[in-house]
């Protein structure tokens, strides 16, 4: 495993909040809340003074991030902890996966108009921008702050815990990677092709970072066409491929701007006009096409990554047919060219969500059992647990800053550490580029 980089730039050290959602009542409550902490007998601090400082450690690293922010103002050596090599590299070891979603406000390009004003992530005037994480295992909102992201650029994909952000002006994107966590930043070398709004897929391992944006080529300044498919490559073995590979897309490809799926070194996304899947394997540089099932009959079709396979979610509507309209979830199989139906929602349930989606559209992501489902436009959704087979309302989104426009998610995992992205720092150093 790679060493950690000892200068970590921590923006919010002391003062850091969490900001908590009561599900119940949505009530806000701030984590330095003035309430005296229960006791319990058994919270002897005779015995707890003299845990060795490993094992207090390794209790540390098991803390969730709201707690572990909250223990750090303890004393100053829990305080340096982001600071420690040691206990980041003891958290990678042992801290539990945690299949979080986050959430950002913002409007959704129109694929058809080259001139186009995005609303900054900065919020109404005077007040620091924001994302929302869900933690889906207690239905609970926290809201985090991420002042270090300029004006003019959009959360566009997350993986390792990083979000990517990419420039909104037409022309080569400049492009962010960003940890919410921990306040992070590490800037990558712009894109060599000008683009509009590409589709955007990222995959962060432990040892490797892929970046890959595809279409949306800006051949005049008037005019996009989906053409073509650009690659960023490091890792820990020093192989480097920085915007070298390229790779045509499919023939009348009809991508829509928005995130890819990755799964087991591939990115997935949706081509329209008939519905279709677009598959890129980043090995062999090679896009190509898979027929979607019931692609004459799909609504607001979405593809997720769940538990190591690809899923698609789509509303099914059958006009002139004697078949209800429903919602479904079909898995790709191991040949990646033919789906099964895996689940349907409640025919009850399907009704209610039409009640408030009402032709609107919705938008779908996947981490670990769980799958989101946002309704465009409203601060509504829906959640499915694959393990227990369950549909559950979320409660509403805490947004307290008056931000319009939809709610867009991706699949995050908190992490107070991701060493691989020392890798983009050694970018600024002579080395010597591969081309795919």
């Amino acid at each position: 495993m790679e060493t950690f980089n000892p200068s970590i730039a921590m923006p919010y050290p002391y003062a850091y909040t969490f900001t908590n959602a009561i599900t119940s009542n949505y009530i806000y409550q701030n984590s330095a809340s003035n309430s005296p902490a229960p006791t319990s007998p058994w919270m002897d601090s005779r015995i707890w003074s003299g845990l060795p400082q490993g094992l207090m450690d390794r209790i540390l690293a098991f803390l969730p991030p709201r707690a572990f922010f909250r223990a750090r103002a303890v004393c100053k050596r829990w305080y340096a902890l982001l600071y420690s090599n040691s206990f980041l590299q003891l958290c990678l070891q042992v801290c539990p996966r945690r299949h979080w979603f986050i959430f950002f406000h913002h409007k959704t390009p129109s694929a058809s108009s080259i001139v186009y004003k995005h609303s900054t992530p900065n919020g109404p005037s005077g007040q620091t921008p924001r994302a929302y994480l869900l933690d889906p295992d207690e239905l609970t909102w926290y809201t985090i702050p991420f002042p270090l992201i300029p004006p003019g650029y959009s959360s566009v994909a997350s993986s390792g815990g990083l979000v990517c952000w990419a420039s909104d002006e037409p022309g080569p994107k400049s492009l962010i990677l960003h940890n919410p966590l921990v306040g992070s930043v590490a800037h990558l070398p712009p894109t060599l092709r000008p683009r509009l709004f590409p589709s955007v897929g990222l995959s962060i391992t432990g040892s490797s970072i892929d970046l890959t944006l595809a279409g949306d080529d800006l051949i005049s300044p008037y005019a996009v066409k989906n053409l073509t498919t650009e690659s960023f490559h490091v890792d820990a073995g020093g192989f480097y491929s920085v915007w070298a590979t390229t790779s045509s897309l499919p023939r009348l490809c009809s991508m829509e701007s928005g995130q890819m799926a990755h799964c087991q070194g591939r990115f997935y996304c949706m081509n329209h006009s008939p519905f279709s899947v677009l598959a890129y394997d980043i090995a062999s540089n090679n896009w190509w096409k898979i027929q979607a099932p019931m692609r004459r009959f799909l609504r607001s079709p979405t593809l997720v990554e769940t538990q190591g396979r690809v899923l698609l979610v789509a509303a099914v509507e059958k006009s002139k047919l004697n078949v209800p309209r429903s919602l479904r979830l079909w898995a790709l199989q191991p040949c990646g060219t033919q789906w099964v139906e895996i689940e349907r929602m409640p025919q009850q349930l399907y009704a209610q969500f039409g009640e408030v989606e009402v032709g609107r559209g919705f938008h779908c992501v996947g981490h670990g059992e769980f799958i989101v489902i946002m309704i465009k436009g409203v601060n509504k959704g829906l959640m499915f647990d694959i393990e227990r087979k369950r549909w559950v309302w979320m409660p509403c989104c805490p947004n307290d800053q008056g931000e319009e426009g939809t709610l867009h998610a991706f699949a995050y995992e908190p992490r107070l550490a991701t060493p691989v992205i020392t890798l983009v720092d050694q970018l600024a150093l002579p080395f010597q580029s591969f081309s795919g």
